[in-house]
C-alpha cells in the first residue's frame, strides 16, 4: 500500500506570516493534529502541531499553586514562524506505508507532509493509518470480491472472508485448485489486493 491510497489530501495549510490564534482555528475547525507552513510562494518551510501552538498561550490563574514560568511577562509567540517545526520530515505519494510508519514511530511525530516535486499535496499521519484499520471486514470482503472480479473477469474463482483485516481465500467449488499448485498466481492476487483494498493487512489461502 502505499501513501496516496491513505492520505488526506488536500492538506490544509497554514502561512509562516500567519498569527496564532488563526492557525489554532484552521486547525480546530478541519480537526487536523498538524499543518505544513507555506512561505509566500508557496514552498514547505515548517511543520506546525496543536502542541505548538499551545506554547506560551495559557498560564496559571491567581490563587493557584503553580508556579509561574521565567517568561511569564514576556508576550507569547505571535506569528507561526516562531513557534513551527523547521526541520520537515516528508514522503512522496509513492513511499511505501510500511515506511511511512517507520518515520512516524522512529521519530515519534504524529504526521508527515505528501510532497509531489515540491508541492505540497497532502498529509498522513497516525489518524489516516487508524481509520484504514478502522474500517469494517464487511466493507472490505466487499472490496476484495470486486477487486478479484476486476482483475480475473473469467476466473479462476475464490471464496472470500475477512477477519480482522485479513482476507481468506478459498477457491470456488469445481474451481482450479488451490493456489499451493500455482504460486506465482497467489503471489499476483496476494499483491493486487495489498495495493488496491486499503485495510486489508494480509492474504490467507484456504484449501
Amino acid at each position: 500500500m502505499l501513501v496516496r491510497d491513505i492520505m488526506s489530501s488536500p492538506a490544509v495549510t497554514v502561512r509562516r506570516t500567519a498569527s496564532i490564534r488563526r492557525a489554532i482555528r484552521l486547525l480546530h475547525g478541519h480537526d487536523v493534529a498538524a499543518a505544513p507552513v507555506l512561505d509566500d510562494a508557496g514552498r514547505l518551510v515548517g511543520l506546525v502541531s496543536e502542541l505548538d501552538l499551545l506554547r506560551g498561550e495559557f498560564q496559571p490563574g491567581p490563587g493557584t499553586t503553580a508556579d509561574p514560568s521565567p517568561a511569564a511577562s514576556a508576550p507569547p509567540p505571535g506569528e507561526v514562524w516562531q513557534v513551527m517545526t523547521h526541520a520537515v520530515i516528508t514522503v512522496t505519494e509513492t513511499t511505501d506505508v510500511t515506511t511511512a510508519i517507520d518515520l512516524l514511530v522512529g521519530k515519534q511525530i504524529k504526521s508527515l507532509p505528501v510532497l509531489a516535486g515540491q508541492e505540497v499535496v497532502g498529509m498522513v499521519g497516525c489518524r489516516d493509518l487508524m481509520g484504514v484499520l478502522a474500517r469494517p471486514d464487511e466493507e472490505l470482503c466487499e472490496e476484495v470480491v470486486a477487486a478479484l472480479r476486476d482483475h480475473y473477469p473469467h476466473g479462476p474463482f475464490w471464496e472470500v472472508t475477512v477477519r480482522d483485516g485479513v482476507a481468506e481465500l478459498r477457491p470456488a467449488a469445481g474451481d482450479v485448485p488451490g493456489p499451493g499448485s500455482d504460486d506465482a498466481l497467489a503471489e499476483h492476487v496476494t499483491d493486487v489486493l495489498a495495493r488496491t483494498v486499503p485495510g486489508v493487512v494480509r492474504v490467507r489461502w484456504l484449501r
